[in-house]
């Protein structure tokens, strides 16, 4: 089969496309013929080695839908011909906290394309339980972009922060993946919504998924602009997965009593904290990490539906994945980027 793939780590340089061994599947896993990938950030830090895959070669990608090919002899949810898509999480099943249903606080957590071999490629061996029925009206790129991003989305906003319809939200990085998943998602929930991105085409669209008030983040201080369009009160939730760059203005624009939420750091881990903000504050400062599955199921349902839309910026053939990356690396664009076997993509059968 085609696949991309890396011997080493580095910059764009090392992502190759080419044949690779066809995989195996054991007897609780299907192999999925892989229609489209959807691309996310943590395969540019996967692909740097932050933090490195359990072996060499790698195939990257945590997102794929396609159609069941072969099933194993344990599987008795999907057979041949099943349209499919991919939710990345790994977890024991055995632990205190999957026994509690916490499957993404798992203690040998792990993911699909970042700690193991990923489905950025023709084929791709899934574990049965990793899988979702794709409806036939759902096309497969579409499905190939959601999965990462709007389970992330769904668990920062409705579990870890609780938002209702009373409820301000600001979310950083409106443009990208997970944040367009989260204006979306608070829109929805009836917020008010504040959305930050680098340039007015990015603001249209994130007032297209649902944001109230826009900050261009490139012209004024986005903590200063939320003083000012909240008459000085702030705003009760703060989605920040930028990091580094974002942290303090985050705790200065979260209200009194409010919550920044957070599942990653693009710009850098080591924030510094000013920590009497959030004692005088009394803010809630939460992580949440990707979804259990009926965290999935759930924001997956509004995908299918088309309560949630996953934008994509552009559809690429796998053999074009350095400019993948170097349009997630450069923030080209608003949403998504998806990738799809050359023969796919050469035939038009990937829609």
């Amino acid at each position: 089969m085609k696949a991309i793939f890396y011997d080493e780590h580095g910059s764009t340089d090392v992502l190759q496309y080419d044949e690779f061994d066809d995989p195996a599947i054991g007897p609780e896993e299907v192999l999925v013929d892989v229609k489209a990938g959807g691309l996310n950030h943590l395969d540019v830090w996967t692909r740097r080695g932050m933090p490195s895959p359990e072996e060499l070669p790698h195939i990257p990608g945590s997102d794929a839908a396609g159609v069941v090919s072969e099933a194993g002899d344990r599987v008795t949810r999907f057979e041949a011909g099943d349209r499919v898509v991919v939710d990345p999480g790994l977890y024991c099943g055995e632990c205190e906290f999957c026994r509690k249903g916490e499957q993404s606080l798992c203690t040998d957590y792990k993911m699909i394309g970042e700690h193991v071999r990923g489905v950025h490629s023709d084929f791709a061996a899934v574990p049965e339980r990793n899988l979702l029925s794709l409806p036939d009206d759902v096309g497969f790129v579409t499905a190939a972009a959601a999965p990462l991003v709007f389970q992330t989305a769904w668990r920062m906003m409705t579990t870890r922060a609780e938002i209702d319809q009373s409820d301000s939200v600001l979310v950083l990085g409106a443009s990208g993946g997970v944040g367009h998943a989260c204006v979306q998602i608070a829109a929805n929930e009836g917020c008010e919504v504040f959305a930050t991105a680098s340039s007015e085409e990015k603001l249209e669209l994130a007032r297209e998924c649902g944001a109230d008030h826009l900050i261009n983040y490139e012209e004024e201080p986005f903590d200063e602009a939320v003083t000012e369009l909240t008459d000085g009160r702030g705003v009760d939730v703060v989605a920040d997965h930028v990091g580094e760059a974002t942290w303090d203005k985050s705790l200065s624009a979260a209200a009194r009593g409010g919550a920044v939420v957070t599942c990653g750091a693009t710009s850098g881990v080591s924030p510094e904290t000013n920590i009497p903000k959030v004692f005088w504050k009394q803010l809630d400062i939460l992580g949440s990490t990707m979804g259990t599955p009926g965290e999935m199921d759930e924001v997956m349902a509004k995908v299918f539906d088309g309560t949630f839309e996953p934008h994509v910026r552009e559809v690429l053939p796998m053999s074009e994945i350095v400019r993948g990356h170097e349009i997630l690396e450069s923030r080209e664009g608003f949403g998504s980027v998806v990738v799809v076997p050359d023969d796919e993509y050469e035939a038009g059968t990937y829609e």
